[in-house]
């Protein structure tokens, strides 16, 4: 079965974190993707999630030289950053479409679908 990744961009002008929203909305959004992280939990869907913090947080390394060079900043500035994701594990495209659908529609936001690249045989 193709894993998918199924991520969910932020405006990069906001950076929202969970330490940043008021109680009642964070309450009712912890809700929303528990319920959905549910859902993906006893489908077996799910392969693994997480929610990052802001691109203001990033260090970017580059050991490609013969100094390792350290760079507090993300390695590309956009008006979006990618705030969280999914890896899911769907028999189709259609499949995992759906799953971005229920995830879009429990978290109030768009997302990306993109399948992960498989070793060809």
């Amino acid at each position: 079965m193709t894993q998918y990744l199924l991520s969910m961009p932020h405006d990069s002008s906001e950076e929202p974190t969970m330490a940043t929203m008021k109680p009642a909305e964070l309450e009712a959004a912890l809700a929303a993707a528990g319920a959905f992280m549910e859902e993906l939990t006893s489908s077996g869907a799910l392969v693994f999630a997480g929610g990052l913090h802001p691109p203001s947080t990033a260090v970017t390394v580059d050991a490609t030289g013969d100094d390792l060079v350290l760079a507090d900043e993300p390695f590309t500035r956009a008006p979006e950053y990618l705030g969280g994701f999914w890896v899911v594990e769907a028999p189709d495209r259609e499949a995992a479409v759906a799953w971005a659908a229920k995830a879009s529609r429990a978290l109030g936001g768009r997302i990306e679908v993109r399948a992960f690249q498989e070793v060809p045989a």
